[in-house]
């Protein structure tokens, strides 16, 4: 399952990218934030609107489909980056060293595949959609008020270019700790055990008591 996890830093290279790419992250996580808030205040009004003057919010369900993939890509590249999705740590977390460096790189490799292959694949999905030549540059819209749908489509590989690039550094980071074989390598997930984790949380909480 996923688990609390932290991210060393240092001065090298490769810690300056991490955390220059983690602000880009942190800002698409925001943006992803908003549009669930933006979700809930539509469902206020159309519902509003239905109740008291028997008039939904005209395009209510295209407006969802065109906030899905801020809601569901958008924040992927920071839970990577922090550890936050899903996985076996209770099968991670019983290797050490090289071992469990090793492990990670081949899992975070397979995953590069993976997402670069989804790329390739959204990418020609929002190739199909957006046109020039056509009307609001589409060739297609969604069923109610016809908003071009190609702005929900190129979000999709976008979003999944900048997880690739998270996964590059990532890799980076496992190679360099498999090679070194350092306790504390940067740029990547640190797991953290259940009794640091409930001790940070204390740590927090009496810090905002003072």
């Amino acid at each position: 399952m996923a688990g609390a996890a932290s991210v060393l830093t240092d001065d090298s290279v490769l810690s300056r990218l991490d955390q220059r790419l983690y602000k880009l992250e942190r800002v698409l996580a925001l943006v992803s934030g908003v549009a669930v808030f933006s979700l809930m205040l539509l469902a206020v009004v159309s519902v509003s609107g239905r109740n008291f003057i028997n008039q939904p919010l005209p395009g209510y369900v295209d407006w969802i489909e065109q906030a899905m993939p801020l809601i569901a890509f958008m924040g992927i590249s920071y839970a990577q980056r922090d550890g936050g999705h899903i996985r076996m740590d209770i099968v991670v977390g019983a290797l050490k060293g090289r071992v469990l460096w090793l492990v990670e790189l081949i899992t975070t490799l397979a995953i590069l595949l993976l997402i670069a292959l989804l790329i390739w694949g959204s990418w020609a999905h929002f190739s199909r959609s957006f046109d020039f030549a056509a009307p609001l540059w589409s060739r297609d819209s969604s069923m109610d008020i016809a908003l071009p749908i190609w702005p929900a489509k190129l979000l999709v590989p976008v979003a999944f270019s900048v997880l690739a690039v998270r996964l590059v550094l990532q890799a980076v980071g496992y190679m360099r700790a498999l090679i070194t074989g350092t306790d504390a390598p940067v740029a990547v997930p640190m797991v953290i055990d259940a009794a640091t984790q409930a001790q940070m949380e204390a740590e927090q909480l009496s810090g905002r008591d003072t």
